[in-house]
């Protein structure tokens, strides 16, 4: 995110708020994860194929008997989503769609057989989510955002550990999306994060942190 808390600015090109340095760490955590989620605005708007990038990292998973390519996982409730999109026409490991009973068969019948969608009822239940993608096998869950879903999975208390890389610049502009939205979060004052590492990457700080109820 920006200094002022924004992941993105109002222009039709994607902001950069990450160097290359900083991209190739994300891509090494990617590599220790089974599977990476984003929300349908993300993949609407970034277009992100969400592959790990890194020829060495892939062949030491094929070493290791795992699946070169992470799952993909999305959630949406309008089920606008174009099976053409990176997001379902790269890579070789399952793509899951967790949407509302109201929009499963339609949003189904869409993507064809370019992914799984799951319907989870009247609304899109995370914790649901997260015991059917146990499930599947998926132990290590990496979420990318955007904005709405960092909200739900920090307020409902879905997060082990938070990687935050600052940009070394602001935004400033209000209607610009933000890295969370206004919420009810339970890391607060009474029971703050902890502060495991900082890193400076060129001019990027990353605070890595971890999550439970403990102080400072």
């Amino acid at each position: 995110m920006s200094v002022d808390g924004y992941i993105d600015d109002m222009t039709a090109e994607r902001l950069k708020l990450s160097n290359p340095a900083d991209l190739d760490r994300v891509d090494a955590v990617r590599a220790t994860c089974d599977a990476i989620l984003v929300g349908a605005n993300t993949v609407r708007r970034d277009n992100p194929s969400l592959l790990i990038k890194s020829a060495a990292r892939r062949s030491e998973r094929a070493a290791r008997g795992l699946p070169e390519d992470l799952a993909k996982v999305t959630l949406t409730s309008g089920g606008d989503l174009d099976p053409e999109s990176r997001f379902f026409s790269t890579g070789t490991e399952p793509k899951l769609v967790y949407t509302t009973s109201e929009s499963a068969v339609a949003l189904a019948g869409r993507l064809g057989e370019a992914a799984t969608v799951i319907d989870t009822g009247e609304t899109v239940h995370l914790p649901s989510m997260l015991s059917d993608l146990t499930f599947r096998g998926i132990r290590r869950l990496m979420v990318e955002g955007g904005g709405s879903v960092h909200t739900r999975f920090l307020t409902e208390g879905l997060v082990d550990e938070i990687h935050l890389a600052v940009a070394p610049f602001f935004v400033g502009d209000p209607s610009a999306p933000r890295f969370v939205h206004p919420g009810v979060f339970p890391q607060s004052p009474a029971r703050p994060m902890r502060l495991v590492e900082t890193t400076r990457i060129g001019d990027v700080a990353l605070l890595r942190y971890t999550i439970g109820n403990h102080r400072g």
